[in-house]
């Protein structure tokens, strides 16, 4: 059946030392799941149950390579967060706890760069915050990392610096809630499905970047990303 206007491309991720692409379906987020970051953010962390949101599937960036992002329009105050990601490989709805690392087909190194002055305004105005986080080329990823080849990492150091410089730095070890617990949570929202990511939230030392910088992000056993603001 012929489509009424031209279909979009699906974007596709790497997948370490594979030929197969990864595809992306849907971009979950994790809020504030670093202790150190919620309270950067001026947010007390706790234990109740993770919050979500989400961006488009055209925010994805194969970033295996190095890559260049744009500067995005409305903003003076463009944050980078580096992160944990999953990549679901089988879906379904209501997943235990001991059984959601089944779905996982595999992890990589995330970046949800942020409006974060549009993010902060429609906080404080109690409005969505598509526009801080849900737009164009605003999730670079590195290569997805089967877990077959390399497990479930559950601790490992996650860092960022920006023209050499440091930025971030922790532990995945800290995540307030854990990989298993993120995915049970967020099924019993959503029916996950093979091809949704799941970004799992920032550590403490988010900052702004501007044109022309350069920002490094790696994870333990998950190799790197290399991301220029163009």
């Amino acid at each position: 059946m012929p489509y009424a206007v031209a279909a979009p491309a699906m974007p596709t991720l790497t997948v370490a030392g594979r030929e197969e692409r990864f595809p992306v379906h849907r971009i979950f987020c994790v809020g504030r799941n670093y202790a150190a970051h919620a309270r950067e953010m001026g947010k007390d962390p706790d234990r109740e149950a993770p919050f979500f949101f989400m961006k488009p599937a055209n925010a994805a960036v194969d970033a295996a390579h190095p890559q260049a992002i744009p500067y995005p329009p409305r903003t003076a105050n463009f944050h980078h967060e580096i992160e944990l990601v999953l990549a679901i490989g089988t879906g379904g709805a209501n997943i235990p706890v001991d059984k959601a690392l089944e779905h996982v087909y595999g992890y990589a190194v995330g970046l949800d760069m942020t409006r974060r002055d549009l993010q902060l305004e429609a906080r404080d105005k109690g409005r969505p915050w598509e526009f801080g986080k849900s737009f164009a080329r605003s999730a670079p990823f590195g290569a997805i990392h089967r877990a077959q080849d390399i497990g479930h990492p559950a601790a490992g150091a996650i860092s960022l610096t920006v023209n050499g410089q440091p930025r971030q730095h922790s532990d995945i070890a800290l995540l307030i809630w854990s990989v298993a617990e993120c995915l049970t949570t967020l099924s019993q929202y959503e029916t996950l499905e093979p091809g949704d990511l799941v970004m799992t939230g920032t550590p403490e030392g988010v900052n702004a970047v501007v044109t022309g910088d350069v920002m490094h992000g790696t994870i333990a056993g998950l190799g790197e990303i290399l991301v220029t603001v163009s």
